[in-house]
């Protein structure tokens, strides 16, 4: 039997294939696999990643497990369907990104970047938090922070609080109140977190200081609800803003750097998967 993995998030899929020993056979890639947002697509890009390591293999010779986008809703795996393989397992992505950051110690894994999810290891225990999507959550993510920033600069244009130099560009740019609310009419995620970038180019800026020191409460929060009594696990900060807050957070817990990825989460789930 053979072990499969596959880590399939907004940005790609991957797949990994290894023999009972761990040894690496075949790896793949292929497009966006959110199978909330985009199941067909999801469904297509991960048949495309599967089909590059399988290399004409008999799937009933493969025990996988998938780390998906989306897999946190129940109703978007049921519609996934059903799998090929000799056993097969459906997880969300954010616990296969923990195993891989993690390996097998104790720790919490807050995943920083366009959205912001966070996951707890402890022993065989995975716990998550968050990953509700931009609409109702990803507080402390880029996403986040982008939106604030324009809605701060829209107070400052109100004059309910002084305009910084990145908001006053910010305004320039996208031609003044009017032009942000244009902007945000059909703004994406993607988009308030490109904005967002801003903020790390100037991080001196009031309001560059303002959203950070917001989004560290947040982000504080989301870890102190996760760490056992004595807030002693060790904290790994993935995602594109993870370096940012490495300074900040480490005067409260101890930031360890990850083990591993996504993929190696992946495939260290199906081998344990295999030897069940």
């Amino acid at each position: 039997m053979l072990a499969l993995g596959v880590d399939g998030g907004g940005s790609g899929c991957r797949a990994v294939l290894a023999d009972a020993a761990g040894r690496v056979l075949a790896e793949a890639s292929a497009g966006p696999a959110n199978i909330a947002t985009d199941p067909v697509g999801a469904r297509s890009a991960v048949a495309a990643a599967v089909r590059g390591v399988l290399g004409g293999r008999p799937p009933e010779d493969v025990v996988a497990v998938f780390g998906l986008a989306g897999a946190n809703i129940p109703s978007a795996v049921r519609a996934f369907g059903e799998l090929p393989f000799a056993r097969s397992r459906i997880v969300w992505d954010a616990l296969t990104a923990a195993r891989g950051a993690l390996a097998d110690t104790d720790g919490i894994v807050a995943a920083l970047g366009t959205g912001a999810v966070y996951v707890a290891q402890e022993g065989a225990d995975l716990r998550a938090l968050g990953g509700w999507g931009f609409a109702l959550g990803d507080e402390g993510s880029a996403a986040w922070m982008g939106r604030a920033f324009c809605a701060g600069a829209l107070r400052g244009l109100d004059g309910r609080q002084p305009l910084s130099p990145l908001e006053k560009a910010l305004l320039a740019e996208f031609g003044g109140g009017a032009g942000l609310v244009s902007l945000a009419a059909n703004a994406t995620p993607a988009d308030y977190a490109n904005l967002a970038r801003r903020l790390l180019t100037a991080p001196d800026d009031p309001c560059a200081l303002r959203l950070f020191d917001a989004a560290q409460v947040e982000i504080e929060a989301a870890i102190a609800h996760l760490q056992n009594r004595g807030e002693t696990l060790p904290v790994v900060l993935t995602g594109g803003l993870g370096p940012y807050f490495t300074r900040r957070l480490s005067r409260r817990w101890k930031i360890v750097s990850p083990q591993g990825t996504p993929l190696d989460g992946a495939l260290s789930m199906a081998l344990e998967f295999l030897m069940r």
